[in-house]
């Protein structure tokens, strides 16, 4: 075969493969969006594009008095923002340690890591509640937030500690020379540096109390301080008020923050990389 028909062949089915994994993508977007304008409360269309697009569930979420959407999302916006930023300044000071110093059980600690890791989360969830109402923090946004950033500890500890590792030790030692002590060290060189592979567990950590209904649903009982995933789960457990489109509107408006997160941290990311590269 000649060699330009096989590569107009391997280029025409790498844009099938993209253009099949757009529609799988896409698709459930689209219809729930749709969904979201439909008026009524069915679940089902007869067309991807309603007859009558209205957006009077998105109106009601903001609006009803019967409504506590925004309180859901106010509580979503809390969880997700304290348990981004402890994640990020933990995760930072363990993998730090982990990657420059030398210490007795260094490497039985990130294996332990790397145990924790192959365990779901599921196994932990009778201790986790034992734990809470041990220390006084079911129902509360404190103890959810507690158990986010302990739970995220392992696994980001080992995916910044690798990127630590790549960080020439020579800045530390120049660093030292100039006086900076451990944590001089830390602030001034270790985190300018690694600001690519902490946007992402910012993230990651910032996403997580959005989409999260199993821990959130376990841990709270007040409905003031459901999360957005619990609260929207209300709208359709009810056997007569399967409000699915309403459903949707509220699931649609989840993705304005982490689209907003995204865009923010995005910039950072590029100025990390380009900070990473040009310093030394």
């Amino acid at each position: 075969m000649n060699r330009k028909i096989k590569s107009r062949i391997e280029v025409a089915l790498i844009y099938l493969f993209i253009a099949f994994m757009f529609v799988v993508i896409a698709y459930p977007l689209l219809w729930t969006i749709s969904m979201s304008l439909n008026p009524g409360t069915s679940l089902y269309s007869a067309s991807l594009i309603p007859e009558k697009p209205s957006l009077e569930h998105y109106k009601w979420l903001f609006t009803s008095p019967q409504s506590d959407y925004l309180l859901w999302y106010k509580n979503s916006l809390f969880v997700a923002a304290i348990n981004a930023i402890l994640s990020v300044l933990f995760t930072a000071l363990i993998a730090y340690a982990f990657s420059r110093y030398r210490f007795v059980g260094r490497k039985m600690g990130l294996y332990l890591f790397l145990v924790l890791q192959m365990f779901p989360s599921l196994m932990a969830m009778v201790a986790l509640y034992v734990l809470l109402n041990m220390l006084h923090l079911l129902d509360s946004l404190w103890g959810l937030i507690l158990i986010y950033v302990g739970g995220q500890i392992p696994f980001n500890a080992w995916l910044v500690k690798g990127y630590f590792d790549t960080i020439p030790r020579e800045l530390d030692e120049a660093a030292r020379m100039d006086g900076a002590g451990h944590f001089g060290v830390f602030f001034r060189i270790m985190l300018p540096l690694a600001k690519p592979i902490l946007a992402v567990v910012a993230l990651f950590n910032f996403m997580a109390p959005f989409t999260d209904f199993l821990l959130p649903s376990i841990v709270l009982r007040d409905p003031e301080k459901y999360t957005l995933a619990v609260g929207l789960f209300n709208f359709i457990s009810d056997r007569f008020a399967n409000n699915f489109t309403r459903f949707a509107a509220g699931s649609i408006l989840i993705a304005a923050p982490i689209a907003i997160v995204f865009l923010f941290l995005q910039r950072y990311l590029i100025s990390g990389l380009t900070a990473g590269g040009t310093k030394g």
